[in-house]
Formats: C-alpha cells, sequence, structure tokens
C-alpha cells in the first residue's frame, strides 16, 4: 500500500494585486515541511502538481527543504476555482480588496455562497468549466495516481478547492460539507490517503504537523 500526500500551497497574496503568488511565509511553510519530511525519512515515487505559480513554488520549497531534486508532472484539474468569478455571480459590482476582518468575513460570505450556487449548476462563474467538469479534473489526477503508483508515496501540491473536493468524492460528502472542508483548510497543510489499486482511502485532513512546534506556531494560516 502506498500513500498520497495531498499538500495546500504555502500561504499566497490574499489581498495583493496578484494572489498567484506564495508570500514569504508562504514559502517558509514550504521548505519546513520539506524539512519535516526529510526528517521522517520520506522520499516521494513521484511528484504532480497544479500548473498555477503558487503551486510550482510550494512544490520548489519543499523540495529545496528535503534537499530532494525531481522531474513533476503537471496537471491542470488540480488548478483552484477563480473566487473572483465565484463572488461575481452573487455580487456582481466590483470588490474592494478586502482589508480588515470584517471585508474578511464578507469576502469568505459571498465566496461560500457563490460556491453553492456553482455546485448545484445554478450559476456559471465567467472563464470557469462547470462543477461537473472541475470535479473531474481531480478524480482524474486521483486515477492516475492509482493506476500507476500503487505501493508508492506520491507528493501532490493543489489548493483548497480541489483537495476538499478530493476528500468529498472519497468520503462521498454534501456539497455543503465540501465547502465546509474547503473554507477550513490550512496553508501547507497536508491530507493524505491510502493507495490501493481499487480505491483511495482518507487516513488524515488538513494536518500541519511541521508547524506544531512553539518556534512555528505563528505560521500557520489559512488564505
Amino acid at each position: 500500500m502506498g500513500t498520497l500526500y495531498m499538500v495546500r500551497h504555502g500561504q499566497a497574496s490574499l489581498g495583493a494585486d496578484d494572489y498567484d503568488q506564495l508570500s514569504e511565509l508562504g514559502f517558509r511553510q514550504s521548505v519546513r515541511l520539506g524539512q519535516f519530511f526529510a526528517a521522517k525519512g520520506l522520499r516521494f515515487d513521484a511528484l504532480v502538481a497544479g500548473t498555477l505559480r503558487r503551486h510550482q513554488q510550494t512544490l520548489a520549497g519543499i523540495l529545496e527543504g528535503m534537499g530532494q531534486a525531481g522531474e513533476h508532472l503537471p496537471w491542470a484539474g488540480l488548478n483552484e476555482y477563480d473566487s473572483e468569478a465565484v463572488i461575481a455571480t452573487v455580487h456582481p459590482l466590483p470588490l474592494a480588496r478586502p482589508d480588515n476582518p470584517e471585508a474578511y468575513r464578507a469576502h469568505f460570505r459571498m465566496l461560500r455562497d457563490g460556491l453553492a450556487q456553482w455546485m448545484a449548476g445554478t450559476v456559471s462563474p465567467r472563464g470557469m468549466p462547470s462543477y461537473p467538469d472541475f470535479v473531474a479534473g481531480v478524480t482524474g489526477a486521483l486515477a492516475h495516481v492509482r493506476a500507476h503508483h500503487t505501493g508508492q508515496n506520491v507528493l501532490m501540491v493543489s489548493s483548497g478547492g480541489p483537495i476538499s473536493t478530493a476528500v468529498g468524492h472519497v468520503l462521498g460528502t454534501t456539497p455543503e460539507t465540501t465547502i465546509e472542508l474547503n473554507l477550513r483548510m490550512r496553508n501547507s497543510s497536508i491530507t493524505e490517503f491510502a493507495i490501493t489499486p481499487r480505491r483511495l482511502s482518507l487516513l488524515s485532513f488538513n494536518a500541519v504537523p511541521h508547524l506544531e512546534t512553539p518556534e512555528h506556531a505563528g505560521w500557520m494560516t489559512h488564505a
């Protein structure tokens, strides 16, 4: 039996003009995760990552922390949904960048509402696939791992939406539960699945053992 380690990217740049860029802390989270993997003696037989910049930067940080190099398989189906396009379906007027706690809460309330409607098929965010096609991109990556890497350790770097979708697919959760899983995910967190030829089984969700030390407690983030 192998293990699939799905890792959410490190802290990106919420509120900046370009969200798809790790912050300095986000890169440090990624390097720290790689150091944690190395300390466990863990090596990966295969590397898979979404094609967004924050996915590539997170993978590079993990490999730097592990002192490991390697080619990875880029998988666009692991890319995140466009949160601005989702919010625009329920609030079509331009929004200011969130810069205070109440603005962030409002942002995530609208995101939750837009996600629910997208998943139900009642809205079509501009430039995004339908929700069934989004799910197919994620489940295609899972099927690839089952088909090619049973008995191996696989590192897969993605975002909160695809990872929560993978968990929802494996556990058969409702769309509402999948959304809540998505919005609770921490940066650089690990979600583990046991790999067998017939299925994946969830082992852990949203864990940050590499940050659970006094010197790293302030590194935990969600955005």
